[in-house]
Order: structure tokens, then C-alpha cells, then sequence
């Protein structure tokens, strides 16, 4: 049986998108480490099943300003996947990067943007590459794209694109832990609803 939304999957579904989840920040960890030359490690990730307020409360609320990295997926699975680089972690990368760090969004310059969005892109890529290492699902992804914003603002790219047939995500948030500082991570993957099904087939655990 097709489900029609996010809110309809039951608890085997939850559970291995969950261990897909896990799979996956533990896969962008050990990248993030190899970009930056430090170890790199994550905290056990919290995966959820939010609604578009819920998640936006989740990573700081409407109003707060943050950037994000945001890549479209095309091939046997549509839809959107966002890392939310708040500040601290902005830091982590530039400092490791270009030995410089920065009090305020206002202050990242072109280069800054660059590398933000490099690091934004090979988290993502290397989360989708794992999904489709366990599910056999081939996924294509779009120029990534960067943007300083309020994250109300920023959510409401992926809830436009596909609010329509879902009002919910999946989130993805831990810490990365670096030289003893622990810095949050988030990662937020929207699949239209298609795709889940699609996903959850490919998995062997649809109803």
C-alpha cells in the first residue's frame, strides 16, 4: 500500500529511515574530516519525521538567520535536500579551511561562499550517495545553491516545491565533534511523496 504522506508511515518505515539517517551523518562525518585534515566525528543523530514548523522550531526558530546549501534530487528520486550551516560550524570550516572566522553572516565574502558551499555539497552527496548504496537508487543532484537567511525563509524553498503533497520532512541533527568542541549539524531531506514510496519499496519494508 502506497502511503499518501510523511505522517502515514509506520514504525518499520520510521526505524530504517532512521538507520538510514545514522548511516548517513556517519558518512558525512568521516567526510567532513578528510576535507578539513581533523578528526571528525558525530554524535548519535536524532532522525524525525517534523512538520515544516516543527523542524523550522527544531534548528532555532523563523527569525533566526542562518545559511544553507541547497541541492535538488533528479532520477529515480525527486525532491530537495538542505544543510543548515549555523554559525559555529561556519566557523569550524573556515578556520580549518582559510584560517579565518567571522562574528557575523554580513561578513562572509565570495571566497567564504565558496568554500561553504563545497563543504554544504560533499555533506550532501555523501549522504545520498549512501541512501543509494542501501537502497540500489540512483540519484541525480543539482548545482548546489547557497543562501544567508532567516530560516523560516529558507525552509519555505522545499515546503513550495512540494508542500503540496507533503507538509512533512525528514531531519537529520547531531553535533560533529572537532578537537573536543561540539558543533550542531543538520540536514533536512525532502522526497516527494512518490519517491518515499518508491524508497521504502527499494528497501523491502513497504506494507
Amino acid at each position: 500500500m502506497n502511503i499518501k504522506s510523511f505522517d502515514q508511515l509506520n514504525s518499520l518505515e520510521l526505524d530504517t529511515l532512521r538507520e538510514i539517517g545514522s548511516i548517513g551523518t556517519g558518512n558525512a562525518a568521516t567526510a567532513l574530516g578528510q576535507l578539513l585534515e581533523r578528526e571528525v566525528r558525530i554524535t548519535l543523530p536524532e532522525v524525525r519525521i517534523m512538520g515544516y514548523n516543527e523542524a523550522i522550531d527544531w534548528i532555532g526558530g523563523p527569525e533566526a538567520v542562518t545559511a544553507g546549501v541547497l541541492v535538488g534530487m533528479g532520477g529515480q528520486m525527486s525532491g530537495v535536500m538542505l544543510s543548515v550551516q549555523q554559525l559555529e560550524f561556519v566557523n569550524l570550516v573556515l578556520d580549518a579551511m582559510l584560517g579565518v572566522q567571522i562574528s557575523d553572516y554580513g561578513e562572509l565574502d565570495e571566497m567564504h561562499q565558496s568554500t561553504l558551499i563545497e563543504v554544504g555539497n560533499i555533506l550532501i552527496s555523501t549522504f545520498i550517495n549512501a541512501l543509494s548504496g542501501l537502497s540500489g537508487i540512483a540519484v541525480n543532484l543539482t548545482v548546489p545553491a547557497f543562501a544567508v537567511d532567516m530560516q523560516g525563509a529558507i525552509l519555505a524553498v522545499p515546503m513550495a516545491m512540494y508542500g503540496g503533497t507533503s507538509d512533512y520532512l525528514m531531519t537529520i541533527g547531531g553535533n560533529f565533534v572537532c578537537g573536543g568542541k561540539q558543533v550542531p549539524c543538520h540536514l533536512l531531506l525532502s522526497p516527494d511523496v512518490r519517491s518515499l514510496n518508491f524508497l521504502l519499496a527499494k528497501l523491502g519494508v513497504a506494507e
